[in-house]
């Protein structure tokens, strides 16, 4: 089983550029396995089809607005996740994850588990860093990340 970890973001515009801060501390800290492929997103773009559609597991990680104070994390899974992107109409992104995700369900090709670690901003605006809550929950949204991986990678076993 394959996991995507999909980070989307601009890292300058400060806080919405968390996705790749926290992907970049997961490249740190727990190096890319054949079955764990990390990814820079960027602002998204239907390029992207092909790479979630290969995957079995799907980890997005972006800033969200969550309607919490400044560095709330998160975790959204399957059906939770689905029901969070289709309340969310607008994106900064090129197009939204929303798009992204009906494409490999119209190829019939959506993960089978998926989760968007979210975490809310407090600055977007032109800036190459975090704001001090954004970058406290950093490690935050990596243990999200990791417990995630290693749930599904249990569940896997176990089916074996």
């Amino acid at each position: 089983m394959k996991t995507l970890v999909l980070a989307i973001g601009n890292k300058l515009l400060s806080d919405e550029g968390a996705g790749l801060h926290v992907l970049n501390e997961l490249q740190k800290t727990h190096p890319e396995t054949e079955d764990t492929l990390y990814l820079d997103g960027g602002t998204l773009s239907f390029t992207l089809a092909g790479a979630v559609s290969d995957a079995d597991n799907l980890i997005v990680i972006d800033a969200a607005q969550l309607q919490g104070q400044a560095g709330t994390v998160d975790c959204m899974v399957n059906e939770q996740m689905d029901q969070f992107l289709g309340a969310c109409k607008r994106s900064v992104h090129e197009i939204g994850l929303l798009d992204l995700l009906d494409i490999s369900r119209l190829t019939e090709s959506l993960p089978e588990q998926r989760a968007l670690i979210g975490i809310q901003p407090e600055i977007i605006d032109w800036g190459d860093s975090l704001s001090e809550d954004v970058q406290k929950a950093v490690p935050v949204a990596v243990q999200h990340a990791l417990d995630l991986l290693s749930q599904w990678k249990q569940a896997e076993v176990a089916h074996v």
